[in-house]
Formats: structure tokens, C-alpha cells, sequence
């Protein structure tokens, strides 16, 4: 039997993600959310050098603000349109959202990605996302018509295969409680347990689409998607980044990583604009 400190490390560890998603939204809400610190301004026209408005998508216990006050500046200060949305809301619960089925998350975000393609007037658009945020839309681009309007995902610690919550999960036929708390209050956290019926359906026949380009970023740190290899993909037009190979000194886990990490965010604007990328190194925290 595991020890009781090993055992529940992984639940501690997901709800402090939580914690720090809830913190930064009570003060961040107080800002205009339609302005969101400078993004989501829908007469934002595309540039020449930037032609596809970019959509950040936040993981589960976030919202628009809170997942992006670092990684939004930092691509709008880089000539980007960029927009964020809200999806997976559970009746009476406020400021942390992605809680919801995640099947019908990804219908909020085809109706969210043709509103701002209508606002832009591009054609297309780019998609990054943490965590749920990384993996759902390959539900839209799968299921619901999105590849035709995307050019490339980008997913930072996305829970593309899963999670074991480094073998808690394994433990929960042992809990019922906690089970039905996952399956029947927050049916996203259910949906991205690893071998559940939504991510069968989701990687069955292959993890991508063609016309997609997929970027993912990995921290050996995650301590919340675990194993963190279960985060990468296969299949063409796909580049697997551990973000430890471009800089070993970085220690950022599954929250940072999305929330602060400079290294992780020059390696989205590669992401991004692949054909004016620059390498990614320890040094790349100053630019």
C-alpha cells in the first residue's frame, strides 16, 4: 500500500492548481474582461505579419483572465490579435470554469472561434491552450468541422492522453466518493482521467487531423498530467517539446508553466510564426 503522503500528493497538487487559478480571477475580474488587459478587442484587425487572430484556451479551475495575464500581453506586445474565452461553466460556480462535459466545451469554443473570425474577417485562426485547454480543442477539430478553420494548436501541459495524477487516479474504484464527485459534479475532471470513454473516442483512429499543425510543450515537472510524456502526440505536422531540452534549469511545473514561464511562452511565438522562429534557450526568459 502507498504511503498516505504519496497517495494524496497528486489530489494536493490539483487542487492547489486550482488555488492559484482562483486567486489572480478575483482581482483580475475587476477588469474589463472585453478588454482583458489589452486583449480580446474585437476591432483588432490581423497584420500582414500576424494574419491569424490568435484564441487562448484555459484549463480546468481558470477563466479567460486568470490562465493568460502572462501569455496574452506577451503576444499582443508581439503584433497579435489575441482573444480568450470562457466554456465548461457549472451552475453556481463562480470564476473557475472548464468544469463541465468537455464534449460539449468544444461547442463553446467552435461558437467563440467563429465569432472572432467574423470580428477579424481572417479566414483562419491559431489555438493555444493549458492543460484541458491543450487537449479539447482536438474534439472541435476532430468532431465539429474546426480544421477547416484552424492552422495550428498549440497545447501547453495539455491532458491529450490523460491523466493518472501520478497513479491517484488508479485508486479511485477504492473511493467512491470522490468518483462521484468527478463523474456526476465535474464531469471534465472524469473526462480527462486516462482510458476514460471521452478520450478513447477522442485519439481513437489517431491523434490528429490533416491541415493542423500541433505544437506541444511538456514540463518533466507536470505534476498534475501525468506521466507527462502522455501529453505528446502522434502523427504528422506534429513537434513534441520538453521544455527541460531547451533549457535545463527550467523547474516550471504544470501551473507555471502556463501562467509565467517565458521559455514556454517563446516557444508559442515559434509556434506561432514558424517561419521566423528563434532558437529557444535559458536566455530567452529576457526577450
Amino acid at each position: 500500500m502507498l504511503p498516505w503522503k504519496r497517495v494524496l500528493r497528486p489530489l494536493a497538487a490539483l487542487l492547489l492548481t486550482a488555488a492559484v487559478a482562483v486567486v489572480p480571477a478575483t482581482t483580475a475580474q475587476a477588469a474589463d474582461s472585453s478588454g482583458g488587459g489589452g486583449w480580446n478587442n474585437y476591432s483588432c484587425k490581423p497584420s500582414a505579419a500576424h494574419p491569424r487572430p490568435v484564441v487562448l484556451v484555459h484549463g480546468t479551475f481558470a477563466n479567460s483572465v486568470d490562465n493568460w495575464l502572462g501569455l496574452a500581453p506577451y503576444l499582443k506586445n508581439r503584433g497579435y490579435c489575441v482573444f480568450s474565452l470562457d466554456y465548461g461553466q457549472l451552475p453556481g460556480v463562480p470564476l473557475v470554469h472548464a468544469l463541465g462535459p468537455i464534449d460539449k466545451s468544444a461547442e463553446q469554443l467552435k461558437a467563440y472561434v467563429d465569432k472572432v473570425l467574423a470580428a477579424t474577417g481572417a479566414a483562419e485562426t491559431d489555438l493555444v491552450g493549458h492543460s484541458q485547454g491543450g487537449m479539447m480543442p482536438r474534439y472541435y477539430l476532430k468532431f465539429l468541422g474546426g480544421a477547416a478553420k484552424v492552422n495550428a494548436l498549440v497545447g501547453i501541459a495539455p491532458s491529450n492522453h490523460g491523466t493518472t495524477l501520478s497513479g491517484f487516479t488508479r485508486l479511485l474504484p477504492y473511493f467512491p466518493g470522490i468518483e462521484d464527485l468527478l463523474t456526476t459534479n465535474t464531469p471534465a475532471l472524469a473526462d480527462q482521467v486516462a482510458g476514460s470513454a471521452f478520450l478513447t473516442k477522442l485519439n481513437e483512429g489517431g491523434d490528429t487531423v490533416p491541415g493542423v499543425r500541433y505544437t506541444v510543450l511538456a514540463t518533466k515537472y507536470d505534476e498534475v498530467v501525468t506521466p507527462y510524456r502522455s501529453q505528446f502526440l502522434s502523427g504528422p505536422d506534429v513537434r513534441n517539446i520538453l521544455l527541460q531540452d531547451l533549457c535545463p534549469a527550467d523547474l516550471s511545473e504544470h501551473a507555471v508553466i502556463g501562467l509565467l514561464d517565458r521559455i514556454a511562452f517563446h516557444e508559442v511565438a515559434n509556434a506561432l510564426d514558424p517561419a521566423h522562429a528563434i532558437p529557444t534557450t535559458c536566455a530567452s526568459v529576457l526577450g
